[in-house]
């Protein structure tokens, strides 16, 4: 098993990773110090403009050692893309570290207006119910079987799993969505009992409400969760740099981003942070 400071500089892969909280969590690491690859599910130049910015963040004294932060076109839900993924990790820094699995496809898959008005589950497109399972739920694991191996030879890793709230998985109208998290965080809770032991984690964070992202229709001030105000996508930076620490050695946990407090230690704040166990309600 390796060994090293709690400082070390990580290499963590962060699916959709080129906007909304992929990239807020992606620039939170790069300014921890660590390394990021990012992917995004189409190649486009926001993507590639987003490791661009990242790759500014590190300075040109981190950046002058090399790429502090990388992007890659790939779909979670392909299996070749994902073994692509954890590869150039590999071959370019030596190590994987990290992975936050934050990649998915949301309602607007089934309705553009899913949020104001029930998109009720025998009326949704077939095609668009399978692109939510596919992306929530198959694209998970697809990643985690390509990069935990490395991790568990190595004797360390994190997986982070993001989530949604417990109230949005059984909501009237979010079907396929919501189940596909229900799925993911029972997978996590499976993946945490078979790496015991092993150096490597595996934990869920979620915002704790609808977040100002694409995933919502709308723009700017049209925008809206089902609960009316949406919170900051940058309130996932704090627990995800945590999460991804030698010192966040907890394993099958679930984190609220939203009550992670500021202004204390980051072990307490993840103690605020995280839902007691056995709280979730039951699925009927």
């Amino acid at each position: 098993m390796t060994t090293s400071s709690a400082t070390e500089r990580l290499n963590i892969i962060v699916t959709g990773g080129g906007r909304g909280l992929g990239y807020e969590m992606a620039q939170a690491l790069v300014e921890a110090g660590h390394r990021v690859l990012i992917t995004g599910a189409r190649a486009s130049q926001e993507l590639q403009q987003a490791a661009q910015h990242l790759n500014e963040i590190a300075g040109p004294e981190r950046t002058a050692q090399g790429e502090q932060a990388v992007a890659l076109q790939a779909d979670v839900a392909l299996w070749d893309d994902c073994q692509r993924v954890a590869q150039a990790c590999l071959q370019r820094w030596g190590r994987i570290d990290g992975l936050v699995n934050n990649a998915g496809r949301g309602m607007r898959e089934i309705s553009e207006t899913f949020n104001i008005e029930p998109a009720l589950f025998w009326q949704a497109d077939p095609q668009g119910f399978r692109n939510i399972v596919e992306a929530n739920v198959v694209g998970p694991f697809m990643m985690a079987r390509a990069c935990v191996p490395a991790m568990v030879a190595q004797g360390f890793g994190r997986v982070v799993n993001i989530s949604t709230s417990a109230v949005t998985m059984v909501r009237t109208g979010y079907s396929p969505y919501g189940p596909s998290k229900s799925a993911l965080e029972a997978m996590s809770a499976v993946w945490a009992k078979d790496l015991a032991g092993s150096g490597v984690t595996c934990n869920v964070l979620l915002p704790g409400g609808a977040t100002d992202t694409q995933l919502l229709p709308g723009d700017g001030n049209s925008r809206r969760g089902a609960d009316g105000m949406l919170l900051s996508p940058s309130l996932m930076r704090q627990p995800i740099v945590w999460l991804m620490s030698r010192q966040a050695d907890t394993t099958g946990a679930r984190y609220i981003a939203k009550n992670w407090p500021n202004g204390i230690e980051a072990q307490a704040a993840a103690a605020q942070a995280r839902t007691p166990a056995n709280a979730l309600p039951g699925i009927m």
